[in-house]
């Protein structure tokens, strides 16, 4: 989750299709149906798995862990299946220990002084990339050269100032090819700016617009390949209205390097110019507390506690954001399967919440964006106005107490909804303005009303 698998998902989008090396995919979810998709996928006699926490103790991946481990068990043998597992993590974790006890092929131990979302240039990052093919010597090279550009020190001052000065939102621009490096710089600049009432909000994925459907609040960053121009036209109309903008051109894919290590330095200068704590995350463990106490519940009653939810509808859902303000931001918190129809019709939305209200729109797949712009949500000034969606799963699947173990006394289904439901007691603690909608088993036919 977070820092230990956004950097592995960019590296495989970005290097993936070009290189001779393994396919991979990224189980950071605790959406039943997308973890059991995943399963019937993949040939699990055909595959390494790669458990990454920095904590060993992350819940969503040591379930995922017990859940693959216990699928290879019945199929190759206890004994053999720990060969498909190496762990990446911090020395004496629990997973290191887990790792000894299943036998797993190998244990990469990481530099425990490197924070998740500012570990992508380490073994958490590297591991993976070199498995799937990515040329090292050259991604490392660019990094080191970004690393001693005066860029970072120029990007985070810009940063800096202009949040001081209203321009909170950091608008993300990218060529089709790198988009992804969005996700990972949205981690990386939420998660160490939003805290103290402060923060600066990095909007990614959301589709380019004329200039009449932004606000005063924007500072946009246009990531371009210097043989891409599919944005072009529409970032000179942005500059000609007056948006600042910020525009980097890159020689070529493996260029993202150089931008690591650019925006790690830029967040830490930025943070400085807010007086804030760049490498901290307080407000994280403040949805994990809540989650934890919707599981007990659980546990004691055999139910979860009920959640305030309103009916699906789009006059409902404009009713609630009815109260936006200038200034203020929308966020999308989708507790549901991701697949390609739902990344759609959720970015249908973005584009017409954010036309139409004129405000910084942004989403989020749950649970994985606690781990990143989760921290932000809590921990700024206040001005997200918060949608959550859940969802039922199809077939739901249990949650092995411990690898190898057929006990269970919870399912993926139950852990999700009580995330979800410790997300929204957070995020109310905290004052936020929330709604919450149940889309049941039907997510597009939800989705596709809320879009009426």
């Amino acid at each position: 989750m977070g820092g230990s698998s956004l950097a592995p998902e960019m590296f495989a989008k970005i290097y993936g299709a070009d290189s001779d090396g393994l396919d991979l995919k990224i189980v950071d979810t605790t959406d039943a149906d997308a973890v059991l998709a995943h399963a019937q996928r993949l040939d699990l006699t055909k595959t390494l798995f790669i458990v990454a926490t920095k904590s060993g103790g992350t819940v969503e991946t040591l379930s995922a862990f017990k859940y693959f481990y216990n699928l290879l068990s019945s199929l190759v043998s206890p004994k053999l299946a720990g060969k498909h597992f190496v762990a990446i993590t911090d020395p004496g974790s629990k997973l290191e220990q887990l790792a000894k006890t299943h036998g797993f092929r190998d244990t990469f131990l990481n530099d425990p002084n490197v924070g998740g979302r500012y570990s992508a240039l380490t073994l958490f990052g590297l591991v993976p990339a070199a498995l799937i093919g990515v040329d090292l010597t050259t991604l490392l090279d660019r990094a080191v050269a970004g690393g001693q550009s005066e860029a970072a020190l120029q990007a985070g001052a810009l940063m800096g100032a202009f949040a001081q000065a209203g321009r909170d939102k950091l608008t993300f621009i990218m060529s089709p090819a790198i988009l992804s490096f969005g996700d990972w710089a949205e981690q990386l600049i939420a998660e160490s700016t939003g805290k103290d009432g402060k923060g600066i909000l990095p909007v990614v994925g959301e589709p380019v617009g004329s200039p009449d459907v932004y606000g005063d609040d924007r500072l946009f960053v246009y990531l371009r390949l210097t043989d891409d121009h599919t944005h072009d036209a529409a970032v000179a109309a942005l500059v000609s209205a007056g948006q600042p903008l910020v525009q980097i051109d890159l020689a070529d894919k493996y260029d993202v390097a150089g931008q690591f290590m650019i925006w790690e330095l830029a967040t830490a200068v930025a943070g400085h110019a807010l007086d804030i704590q760049p490498f901290d995350q307080p407000n994280v463990e403040a949805a994990k507390i809540m989650a934890r106490k919707m599981v007990s519940a659980y546990m004691e009653t055999g139910k979860l506690p009920e959640g305030t939810e309103t009916a699906v509808s789009a006059a409902n859902l404009h009713n609630f954001l009815a109260q936006a303000q200038a200034g203020d931001y929308i966020s999308i918190h989708a507790y549901i399967q991701p697949t390609p129809d739902s990344d759609v019709l959720l970015q249908q939305l973005q584009a017409k919440l954010r036309d139409q209200y004129k405000l910084a729109t942004t989403i989020g797949y749950g649970p994985r964006f606690l781990h990143s712009t989760g921290q932000l949500h809590k921990g700024d000034a206040g001005n997200g106005l918060f949608i959550q969606f859940v969802a039922d799963p199809a077939q739901d699947i249990a949650i092995p107490d411990a690898a190898g173990s057929l006990e269970t006394t919870m399912s993926f289904g139950v852990l999700k909804q009580s995330q979800a439901l410790g997300d929204a007691a957070a995020l109310e603690e905290a004052n936020r303005r929330l709604v919450r909608f149940n889309l049941g088993q039907d997510v597009v036919s939800g989705l596709q009303e809320l879009l009426s």
